[in-house]
């Protein structure tokens, strides 16, 4: 989506105090440097390129496996952490990870449909990007009432919903594929949305200070350089 696209989409949704409206402008800039940032990933070039292999794929997902797996664990963390004054957060929270629990199953299905060996998916390691992803948030998530992790949702959900469609595409005409192992994005590609607009009607329930203004667009910086950090080490790792 372009930027002028997304800033149009954006005034248009109920967000509608000053520091939310801040808030959401930092979230803007954030996705867009992150953009940039997945632009100069080798992975991420080969597949805009057309150059992207089924090998490539395969090692796509299986270095996204392991953060996909932990993603239920830390959100379900995140909403564990939200005391009785935010019992309206935590519910929205607690949905979404209902919601994205056992995705990494489909993932897998995907893995195995492109050439990949079960096992050999299941029993992979983080590589150094989803480590130091999973730490970060883990500990975020941890802390009283940590409304910062609206940030982390923000970085994640919008890469489902702004480019898994399009990274699906891609890959299916880079190796000649037919859709059978490209369900793990396209899912996200069409589900992602309506989890982002949750997000967006949670801003001005959670940014209710120029510090939790700050709190959510630092950790959204911090997620989108650890995310990106995660796809550099796709031609190291695995």
């Amino acid at each position: 989506m372009e930027q002028k696209a997304m800033e149009q989409k954006v005034m248009e949704q109920k967000v509608t105090t000053e520091t939310g409206q801040a808030c959401l402008q930092g979230l803007m800039r954030t996705w867009f440097e992150f953009e940039r940032q997945l632009g100069r990933v080798p992975v991420i070039q080969r597949l805009e390129r057309g150059q992207f292999t089924r090998e490539d794929y395969r090692r796509l997902l299986l270095n996204l496996r392991q953060q996909v797996v932990e993603g239920a664990r830390w959100i379900t963390r995140c909403a564990s952490s939200f005391d009785r004054d935010f019992a309206d957060v935590r519910s929205e929270v607690i949905g979404h990870a209902k919601d994205e629990h056992r995705d990494y199953e489909i993932l897998e299905q995907d893995y195995v449909a492109a050439g990949g060996d079960l096992a050999e998916i299941q029993q992979a390691q983080r590589n150094a990007g989803t480590e130091a992803l999973h730490a970060f948030l883990m500990y975020r998530a941890s802390q009283p009432n940590p409304v910062d992790l609206i940030g982390a949702m923000w970085i994640i959900e919008g890469l489902g919903q702004k480019m898994a469609s399009d990274w699906a595409e891609r890959v299916d005409q880079a190796t000649d594929g037919d859709g059978s192992y490209t369900r793990f994005m396209r899912y996200h590609g069409e589900n992602d949305d309506d989890h982002l607009d949750k997000l967006y009607g949670l801003i001005d329930r959670v940014c209710q200070s120029t510090e939790a203004q700050q709190s959510i667009i630092r950790t959204a910086r911090v997620v989108a350089r650890l995310y990106a950090l995660q796809l550099e080490e796709v031609d190291h790792h695995g």
